[in-house]
């Protein structure tokens, strides 16, 4: 895959870094109401996507994975999901490669979980 040494040495460093950046279950508070408070926003529960009216994104979702947690936002606010026609839902399953998502820390797993 990497020819170089110190790219390979980049990429070992970028992903040990990653692992120390996410967070884990420790940073996530359940409020007395039940619900989960991750970054000042406020979830049902571990993946459980939310609609996010006026933000970047039109859903979200903290996704767990063992102990570790991360804030997923994915979808198009100004495009409307038209699953109910097989046609386009056949084609958007097809574009996404949503056989192969299993990783549930992408967009496109929660993407295709949606369609």
């Amino acid at each position: 895959m990497c020819n170089t040494p110190w790219l390979r040495l980049l990429l070992l460093r970028l992903s040990t870094l990653d692992k120390l950046i996410m967070a884990t279950t420790k940073n996530v508070k359940r409020l007395p109401s039940g619900r989960l408070q991750y970054r000042g926003e406020s979830f049902s529960g571990y993946n459980k996507p939310k609609r996010t009216p006026g933000k970047t994104k039109k859903s979200a979702v903290l996704a767990k994975k063992g102990n570790e947690v991360k804030l997923v936002r994915f979808g198009d606010p100004n495009m409307t999901i038209k699953k109910a026609q097989p046609g386009r839902r056949k084609n958007f399953r097809a574009r996404h490669n949503c056989d192969t998502a299993k990783d549930k820390f992408t967009a496109r797993y929660w993407s295709c979980k949606a369609w």
